[in-house]
């Protein structure tokens, strides 16, 4: 099999897209087998168009079904995706695949949808609560549309409280925590929209949840641990130390480090620009060992791309991070310390315990932390051992 992307020969209607698909590939970080390879299932979907009587411009997402199907009738030993050739197709600018036919919503999908818009136009909350909040609307709609039609004017707080206990009932103990607070933002916005004849947020009840579990930081030979099992004569490594660095140091969120733009960091005046939930925007100090490390990765490790991320995937296709990335990231540290698995967010915990530690107040490690409100701090009330052992009374008889 040739390794050469320029010996891959592909005609019928697609043949003029060859060379653009061939660059772009390179362009995001494909070897040249990879490179191979995909050209060749270009080339196939090509004579399936030939053969079809169709043109490029006729491509859309369901004639990639039929051509997928098509091929498995072949015998074509590779199994491919839809999504996956879609998405090697959208690589070409010139190449735009005709949009796939509309179904007509249902009324309750379309409620739903003008719920997704409002929370993230309206309310600006984090792509996973509104993922959370659209799955409690769209299960306590559903079933309720009656001939194509939508009525909740009748909807009642029976019906409600009715609906939150068998939820709970037969639901894990996470989905019940997402339960409360988005069925009571869905009932807002119906209220808000004149679709119910009462207010009845105030008709769910609280779903108890036993809170045993203290916010858990890890001891700092473990967090010094992680930093240095990373191995700087690769890129991969000066990538990790840069991500592990700035978890351990700023205390941010997995996301926030995968959110980080090129233009969020502020060498001049040494700050970071830091985008938090809600639409927040924080400046945060640099301090010079995060400088360092990310230094250190911009300059010899992080690929040549038109993306703006700052940090990126190694494997083709070149693009930004995800939170699930960034998490993947401290796991495998862990691993090559030695020391049991945690995630991102443990080293954000164990931002806010040694700043308690160290003699820090909660009002500073919220501030550290970017938290908009003080009974979020407050549970680091409970693992801040120093100012608890001042409050605690002796043991009756202890000093007799």
């Amino acid at each position: 099999m040739t390794r050469d992307p320029c010996r891959v020969r592909v005609g019928g209607p697609l043949a003029q897209h060859a060379s653009c698909f061939a660059e772009e590939l390179a362009k995001r970080g494909y070897s040249p087998w990879c490179a191979v390879r995909h050209l060749q299932l270009l080339a196939q979907v090509s004579r399936w168009l030939e053969g079809q009587g169709l043109a490029a411009c006729d491509l859309d997402e369901e004639r990639v079904g039929e051509f997928l199907r098509a091929r498995r009738a072949q015998g074509y030993a590779g199994e491919v995706s839809e999504r996956s050739v879609v998405t090697l197709l959208g690589y070409v600018p010139a190449l735009r695949l005709a949009p796939p036919a509309q179904k007509e919503l249902t009324a309750v999908e379309r409620l739903v949808e003008k719920y997704r818009r409002y929370l993230v136009e309206e309310r600006a909350l984090a792509a996973g609560t509104v993922r959370a909040y659209v799955g409690v609307a769209r299960a306590f709609l559903s079933g309720r549309e009656v001939d194509g039609a939508l009525d909740l004017s009748q909807l009642s707080g029976k019906e409600v409280t009715a609906f939150v206990v068998g939820e709970c009932r037969r639901r894990r103990v996470a989905w019940a925590q997402a339960l409360v607070p988005g069925l009571r933002s869905l009932l807002r916005f119906l209220s808000f929209e004149g679709l119910t004849a009462h207010p009845l947020a105030g008709a769910v009840p609280a779903a108890s949840v036993l809170k045993g579990n203290l916010p858990r930081g890890l001891d700092a030979g473990v967090v010094e641990a992680l930093p240095a099992s990373c191995d700087t004569s690769t890129a991969v490594g000066r990538r990790d130390l840069a991500v592990l660095t700035l978890l351990s140091r700023l205390g941010l969120r997995a996301a926030e480090v995968a959110g980080l733009g090129l233009d969020d960091v502020d060498w001049h005046h040494g700050e970071l620009v830091v985008r938090g939930k809600g639409g927040r925007r924080d400046r945060l100090p640099l301090p010079a060992d995060v400088g360092e490390a990310l230094a250190a990765y911009l300059v010899d490790g992080r690929p040549e791309t038109e993306d703006r991320a700052v940090f990126l995937r190694v494997h083709a296709p070149v693009t930004a991070m995800t939170p699930t990335n960034v998490s993947a990231i401290v796991r495998r540290a862990c691993k090559r310390a030695g020391v049991p698995e945690a995630g991102a967010h443990r080293l954000r915990h164990s931002t806010a315990t040694s700043m308690l530690r160290a003699g820090g107040s909660l009002a500073e490690v919220g501030q550290v932390l970017r938290q908009s409100r003080a009974a979020t701090t407050a549970v680091y009330a409970k693992v801040d051992r120093i100012a608890l052992r001042a409050m605690a009374q002796p043991w009756p008889g202890a000093l007799a």
